[in-house]
């Protein structure tokens, strides 16, 4: 995880050949664990799940913490919560990426105001065991988060980053609480993710042809069938938690 490093220009930064998956306008995020300042309090925003990670990003400006960014290996014990009495959340633990503004591991709660929770959590799941399948390392529980690597030059990103085309993986939920980012509100590195997605091999592909016009194709979706068969060498929090909630 890293802090402040994926925003800019009121909008979210994310690397070249990287996809916004699901989006949410009206969240709330709690941490604790860390004594650092920039944790404290409860706060409102927005989330966004990509192809390589959790981003959420802080909708008052005044506020120290602007946007924190969950790679999948870098989370573990990610759990669906159905409390009886108040409403449905999300919580984990969170590695720090070395370079990533915060040392250690924090523990976070993600409280959907619109709904969506379960949804969202059970997308976050699917989307953390595939790109775990795809971690060089095998995705070992203990195995530290690649280091951050600064985002270097940026620019608004083309319109395949806002979401995935139509029919893209086919297991996203489709929930009143999920919505396409405002138009210029999505901006792009010229580096690609330091760590692993659902699909690397498509990452690598969609980072190559970022500078490709938009009238002459861009990055284009892969197939759902060359997706990774089978999920194994995960931590079992993510076994654990998925089967519990389907």
């Amino acid at each position: 995880m890293s802090v402040n490093t994926a925003h800019a220009n009121n909008g979210v930064l994310i690397h070249a050949g990287e996809y916004i998956l699901l989006h949410s306008d009206s969240v709330t995020m709690e941490f604790s664990g860390q004594d650092n300042g920039l944790f404290k309090g409860s706060k409102a925003g927005r989330i966004y799940l990509t192809s390589h990670r959790m981003i959420f990003n802080n909708k008052k400006s005044a506020e120290p913490l602007q946007s924190f960014s969950a790679p999948f290996v870098a989370l573990s014990d990610v759990e669906i919560e159905q409390p009886v009495f108040g409403a449905n959340y999300i919580k984990g633990k969170v590695r720090a990426q070395p370079n990533g503004n915060f040392v250690g591991e924090v523990k976070f709660k993600l409280h959907f105001k619109a709904g969506g929770a379960i949804e969202y959590g059970q997308a976050l799941l699917r989307a953390a065991k595939t790109a775990m399948n795809n971690y060089h390392r095998g995705g070992l529980v203990g195995d530290d988060p690649p280091p951050y690597q600064p985002a270097g030059s940026w620019n608004e990103a083309p319109p395949p980053a806002y979401q995935p085309p139509p029919g893209y993986y086919g297991w996203l939920p489709q929930h009143d609480a999920f919505s396409g980012p405002a138009p210029n509100t999505v901006f792009m590195s010229d580096n690609p993710p330091p760590y692993p997605g659902i699909n690397s091999k498509e990452a690598e592909a969609a980072a190559s042809a970022y500078n490709t016009p938009y009238n002459q194709g861009g990055p284009s979706a892969p197939n759902p069938n060359d997706l990774p068969p089978s999920y194994h060498n995960l931590p079992p929090s993510y076994d654990d938690a998925s089967k519990k909630h389907q």
